[in-house]
């Protein structure tokens, strides 16, 4: 929190204990002013009691009005900077640990405990305890035996009440979030999953699976009301109780009309202030849970360590150099929510059996994969699914962490650069493109925010796509994830992004992926010319085409077993010279 925003808190609770004051100040001077009217003294004798009763009802609603816009004010601000950082933490590579419905609830619903911490619990914790205090010292000053009376029954609702109401709460505070992201969870399997579940009729399971985690939550908000209910009561009675002792004593003690009425309506008031408290403690325990599972998201292990003093970027032509690299996929483990994440991010294991454990589970994806690409060489990178071909353009990027090896730039590691250099100069198509909810200009302009027409036109030619933008519209918004658009289309508008971005080392993953075969060779023929004098790695299935790039290089389970140009490769045996064989006989 900056020092401006904690002066503005200081000032909301200033203001919020103010306004409860005055409410304290208007009842007890409404009361002495009532009752001593009944006595028919001169008005001079009232004057006094008059002025501040006006002065404590006008006061109140200007503290009330200051509380509430400078209160709000700075618990908006302090929800912005938390949902700030969690954007911060969340663009940042990390090893995957939360489900989408899972982080989408923690963005929305446990943000809010932020405002919650502000404005349900400390400004009106810190007015009662002001408002508490100052009807204890009127009481003091009219009877001091009603005054402990008093401060006792304020004590037991707005301290023991509280507490046991935080207690209780805490027990399924800490099962409400988790609850609501499960339910989360499968209405997203509803929504986006629909079409699947309908063809192969799992939607009745799917949907019972559904109604039982709505059951659980709501089973557990049932028991959170009945909390709230006995606290709210509890402080009810202590209210109650509280005035009937207050007003005996007076009597008893002899406090005159005028006393009793001052002290029984002031001690009425004097628990407005405190009966929230209850509630406040049971929202402080879900405050906490929240708190807790937005420290986990901040807090997860990133993929990729950035250096604490990034190099500059290299500029000028750019070699990259990939050194015997090895990449490995961390050991999975399964958290209490039954979620897959990598050793890193759970528990540590001590001693040998667990050292045994993690390199039972650990998988290598890369094992020694090494490669040079000079200024203006294209180099093809084929091989079966799962050989590592996508891995080695994540580390490419940055995403990942090598185990050894290094890759470099210019001479430079780029473990030395900071990760969005390291991206500005080497980037392109990932394996899994993300198409958003908006049009396609916009989709377009995310990687070229202040490209005019003439270029997004080109783009989209390069990527073969301008019928379907022509017929389609530029301004049509297209679904979320690209839902509105076959698959096909989805990744030609992709690749006509990584086009527009243009760096100086393009990076393309399967570009020619989900396209008809006609299609597909027609896109690979324009990305060859398109790329023809520019540094790229292209990773492919097809060979169709490949005899234009300068070096093929194959992988298999990780390891470059072939490597050289086309017409090399399809005239020794092996897997490159089958597949060529393999789409010569499709072909035909």
């Amino acid at each position: 929190m900056t020092r401006r925003m904690g002066v503005r808190l200081v000032w909301a609770v200033l203001a919020g204990a103010a306004a409860d004051l005055a409410g304290l100040g208007l009842v007890a001077a409404a009361a002495w002013l009532i009752t001593r009217a009944a006595e028919q003294p001169p008005l001079a004798a009232l004057s006094v009691a008059i002025v501040a009763t006006r002065a404590f009802a006008t006061s109140k609603g200007v503290f009330r009005y200051a509380e509430r816009l400078t209160g709000h004010d700075v618990a908006l601000r302090a929800q912005a900077g938390t949902r700030e950082r969690l954007y911060d933490a969340l663009v940042a590579p990390q090893q995957p640990r939360h489900g989408g419905a899972d982080l989408l609830s923690r963005m929305v619903d446990d943000t809010e405990a932020v405002q919650d911490l502000l404005v349900r619990c400390l400004l009106p914790a810190v007015a009662a305890a002001m408002a508490g205090l100052a009807a204890v010292v009127i009481g003091l000053t009219i009877l001091p035996v009603a005054a402990l009376v008093l401060l006792a029954g304020l004590v037991v609702a707005g301290v023991l009440l509280p507490a046991g109401a935080a207690a209780a709460a805490r027990r399924w505070s800490a099962r409400l979030a988790p609850a609501r992201a499960a339910l989360a969870g499968r209405v997203a399997d509803l929504v986006h999953g629909s079409a699947d579940l309908a063809a192969y009729g799992a939607d009745g399971e799917a949907l019972a699976r559904a109604r039982e985690a709505d059951e659980a939550l709501a089973a557990l908000e049932r028991r959170q009301a009945r909390v709230h209910a006995a606290a709210l009561a509890g402080g009810i009675l202590a209210q109650v109780l509280t005035v009937v002792a207050v007003v005996l004593l007076a009597q008893a003690g002899g406090a005159g009309s005028v006393g009793t009425a001052v002290l029984a309506l002031t001690s009425l008031v004097a628990f407005e202030p405190v009966l929230p408290l209850a509630a406040a403690g049971e929202r402080l325990a879900g405050v906490t849970a929240a708190l807790r599972r937005l420290r986990e998201v901040r807090a997860a292990v990133p993929a990729v360590a950035e250096p604490a003093a990034p190099a500059p970027r290299p500029d000028g032509p750019l070699t990259i150099e990939v050194d015997n690299l090895v990449v490995s996929h961390p050991p999975a483990t399964t958290t209490a929510a039954g979620q897959e994440q990598g050793a890193l991010d759970g528990a540590p294991q001590n001693g040998q059996q667990g050292h045994h454990r993690r390199q039972q589970q650990r998988r290598v994806v890369l094992d020694g994969v090494s490669l040079r690409l000079t200024p203006g060489r294209r180099v093809a990178v084929v091989g079966p699914s799962g050989a590592g071909k996508s891995t080695l353009l994540a580390a490419l990027m940055r995403l990942v962490e090598p185990e050894s090896g290094a890759v470099r730039v210019n001479g430079v590691d780029i473990r030395a650069l900071a990760g969005d250099d390291v991206r500005a100069l080497m980037t392109g198509l990932t394996q899994d493109p993300y198409i958003f909810r908006a049009s396609v200009r916009d989709n377009l302009r995310l990687a070229g925010p202040e490209a005019d027409d003439e270029t997004l036109h080109r783009a989209v030619r390069d990527a073969r796509l301008e019928e379907w933008v022509e017929r389609t519209g530029w301004d049509a918004e297209l679904g979320e994830d690209g839902r509105t658009v076959s698959g096909g289309q989805l990744q030609r508008l992709a690749l006509a992004r990584a086009l527009l971005y243009d760096p100086p080392v393009l990076l393309l993953d399967e570009p020619a992926e989900a396209l008809d075969e006609e299609t597909a060779d027609r896109l690979t023929a324009d990305l060859l010319d398109v790329t023809r004098g520019r540094t790229t790695l292209l990773v492919t299935h097809r060979l169709k085409g490949l005899e234009r790039v300068d070096e093929v290089i194959v992988l298999e389970e990780g390891r470059v077993v072939q490597r050289g140009h086309h017409d090399e490769l399809v005239s020794v045996p092996g897997y490159y010279r089958d597949l060529w064989e393999s789409e010569a006989l499709t072909r035909r």
